[in-house]
């Protein structure tokens, strides 16, 4: 969703119909300043983090460095194992628990923190930390906008890719590069299973790990979609035939799901995946083959974004705020989001880091990075049923599993997924609109 978009769909939603929102990941409202200094200076922060794309090593490299400059001693605490987790626990201190200076936010949980007024606006913090909101990829640093404000900045953001083992590609005949389509792919997967025994063609991590983040592209090639803005449209044809094919190409052996799938592609046995751009520095690290990074099949634009912010709590003090927002501008400078994509695979946050002199031999000698980045001028906003709908992207993840794994009818399933849905739409959002 456009910026613009944000602000007219809430431009009506009171401050008091925002507090009652009733959002999975956000339901505290906590009670007093937790953690103010009484106006002296800040000597030490903490930040909550699930390490984004295996980012743990990296994260306390870049700590130790603000540490060092800043005098600020800075408590990195792993708060979960995904950004679920990490929500989960910021919810519970919102209730009356210790909370933190930052908290990663990914894509489906920043919204509703803003919504009940759980993290703060950044805007005037931006202004007053004389912080160069503008020097952000625009498109990144807008996804975070609400009724005028921006309630995280981009940190470890990413688009799916499509990865492919080339020494496989190669066995089945097949031009190195990913499919135009996902008609193409019909016809690669065969010659690829053919070609390479066991190996399952794709693999695509299951719906507790996202399968609902790439399935995202899968139905809007076919032309159909999650929602067109409230409206679902689960039940739409065109969508149906997405999870058609879905469940075919799953049955036929040609796409496996599987709960870790980066490990069964990065040790040989899957031709080709679709994950994050954030799992890039682990499977290069990783697999003992030479891959390439292709875009999501077409017809473009149908990526999504994704991956994560840096938000601050509301409920700090301002004094604490000042600081987090000097940590956060310093993880996310030019000079650190460049060693960060290097080190994971995220894409650089800033809009000067693809000129920095360490990004272009970088970028020479690691064309795979490279992709994301040109795909970011592909990408299309996602559908509100996954991203603002709370539970969404769980609920259809479920569902997709359910059509895979577990072998139940498409019509049916996306029947049941547009009835959840809409009743959580009409219970939880409507009313307050």
């Amino acid at each position: 969703m456009t910026a613009s978009g944000r602000r007219s769909l809430l431009r009506y939603t009171s401050a008091a119909a925002i507090a009652a929102l009733a959002l999975t990941g956000c339901a505290g409202t906590g009670s007093s300043d937790d953690g103010g200094d009484g106006g002296g200076p800040v000597e030490s922060l903490t930040l909550w983090s699930n390490h984004p794309g295996e980012s743990k090593e990296i994260e306390t490299e870049l700590l130790e460095a603000f540490e060092e400059e800043s005098g600020i001693e800075v408590n990195l605490v792993t708060a979960g194992q995904n950004y679920e987790e990490v929500a989960q626990k910021f919810n519970a201190a919102l209730s009356g628990g210790d909370l933190p200076d930052v908290v990663v936010a990914s894509d489906v949980t920043w919204f509703n923190f803003a919504l009940n007024d759980a993290i703060t606006p950044m805007d005037d913090l931006w202004e007053s930390m004389e912080v160069d909101s503008e020097g952000y990829v625009d498109a990144l640093r807008e996804d975070y906008e609400f009724e005028g404000g921006h309630y995280a900045m981009p940190y470890a953001r990413s688009t799916p890719l499509f990865y492919y083992n080339k020494a496989m590609w190669s066995a089945a005949g097949l031009p190195d590069r990913g499919p135009e389509s996902w008609e193409e792919w019909a016809e690669w997967g065969p010659q690829l299973a053919a070609a390479n025994g066991s190996a399952a063609p794709m693999v695509l991590p299951d719906g507790s790990n996202y399968l609902d983040w790439y399935f995202q592209n899968m139905a809007w090639t076919f032309g159909g979609g999650y929602s067109d803005e409230w409206d679902m449209t689960f039940t739409a044809d065109e969508t149906i035939e997405a999870g058609e094919f879905l469940k075919d190409q799953h049955e036929q052996g040609l796409i496996a799901i599987s709960n870790d799938a980066n490990n069964q592609f990065g040790a040989g046995q899957a031709a080709s995946l679709l994950q994050s751009t954030g799992s890039l520095g682990g499977l290069r690290d990783t697999a003992e083959f030479e891959f390439g990074t292709a875009f999501l099949p077409g017809p473009t634009p149908a990526t999504p974004t994704g991956g994560a912010g840096l938000a601050i709590p509301e409920r700090i003090s301002d004094e604490r705020k000042e600081a987090a927002m000097e940590l956060i501008a310093f993880l996310t400078n030019s000079d650190n989001t460049v060693k960060f994509s290097q080190a994971t695979g995220y894409m650089p946050v800033q809009k000067g880091s693809v000129d920095h002199p360490e990004m272009q031999p970088y970028l020479e000698e690691n064309p795979n990075a490279r992709t994301a980045l040109e795909q970011l001028e592909v990408t299309k906003p996602q559908d509100y049923a996954r991203v603002f709908l709370p539970g969404g992207g769980a609920r259809i993840g479920a569902a997709l599993d359910q059509i895979t794994i577990g072998g139940r009818d498409v019509q049916s399933v996306f029947e049941e997924l547009q009835e959840e849905s809409q009743t959580v739409y009409e219970r939880d959002i409507e009313p307050q609109l």
